[in-house]
């Protein structure tokens, strides 16, 4: 993937590691965003180490429009919009810019996305299948100790494969994670996890390694693409669809099922690090759905219209 062009380009990508300690694929992802409407804004006569810098509101609107007519998603071209927003602000924020030529656009209507999850029944039958019988005898133990740990904290990929082989040895119910932008935040080890997580550690006795779930490379953590590849196993194992079952799709289930059996909005906003409570809210939807069999269930008149 190209690097985005210009100097003021770069700044921006740097301003995202050093501010917001961005990862390095958002990093990238912006990259490529920006390097695309650079190329955009060529054919609009802005060339040239400081073309992004010099495009106007009309070439952004442009380059929108060029994405509708191409048959990019509604989400793709909201994502590129985004990432244009927030780097023309850092221009106004830097003094090199006097205006911003995104201010006037507005992002397109996106489809009503609910998170997918699986069952609680689905969730029992991978933890029980999915983790006995893969190729290697440790991929059982790893997959034990990552699945608990996923579904019984909610952890992102990342946070996941970045823990300390220390976790196990600490008895605290509680054990501080790094999310996202550096923000730390306590989560609840039940006991099962640690008991995954101390098998899989004395295995690995004879790994040099700071991380739980090492890499080939033990001074690095296992990559997601290797982690990828043993939950795929995990779910055929399980007699289920490996497309439905992701890192993120167990964070959302992690989520629903803990809101469908009554846990607070706010209290589930802490234990997943989300920086704004709306983020949370999209769970709301198992919330509502309870409320209505609730409703279908006990009210007198509902059930005078059902009878």
């Amino acid at each position: 993937m190209s690097a985005a062009p210009g100097r003021h380009a770069e700044a921006f990508l740097e301003m995202l590691a050093a501010e917001r300690n961005a990862a390095p694929r958002t990093r990238a992802a912006y990259a490529a965003d920006l390097a695309d409407f650079a190329s955009y804004s060529a054919t609009r006569g802005f060339v040239g180490p400081d073309a992004l810098l010099n495009a106007d509101g009309a070439c952004v609107q442009g380059y929108l429009a060029s994405l509708s007519q191409s048959g990019l998603s509604a989400r793709t071209s909201a994502r590129r919009l985004s990432c244009l927003r927030q780097f023309y602000r850092f221009l106004l924020r830097e003094g090199h810019r006097a205006d911003d030529p995104t201010a006037r656009e507005r992002a397109p209507k996106l489809p009503d996305s609910l998170p997918k999850v699986l069952s609680e029944d689905e969730m029992r039958r991978l933890l029980a299948r999915g983790t006995r019988g893969h190729d290697d005898p440790r991929r059982d133990l790893v997959s034990r100790a990552a699945l608990e740990l996923l579904y019984t904290t909610g952890l992102r990929i990342s946070e996941l494969l970045s823990l300390p082989n220390t976790l196990p040895l600490n008895k605290a119910p509680m054990v501080m994670v790094r999310g996202k932008g550096g923000r730390e935040r306590l989560v609840p080890i039940s006991e099962g996890a640690r008991e995954a997580a101390l098998a899989l550690r004395r295995h690995d006795r004879d790994i040099d390694s700071r991380y739980l779930f090492p890499g080939r490379d033990p001074a690095r953590p296992l990559t997601r693409q290797g982690f990828d590849k043993i939950l795929y196993q995990s779910a055929i194992l399980a007699g289920l669809d490996p497309a439905r079952v992701t890192p993120h799709v167990l964070r959302h289930s992690f989520a629903s099922h803990l809101l469908d059996r009554g846990a607070d909005l706010r209290a589930l906003q802490m234990l997943l690090g989300h920086a704004d409570i709306a983020t949370t809210q999209i769970y709301t939807h198992v919330l509502s759905e309870r409320l209505k069999q609730l409703v279908r269930e006990h009210h007198p008149l509902a059930q005078q219209k059902s009878g």
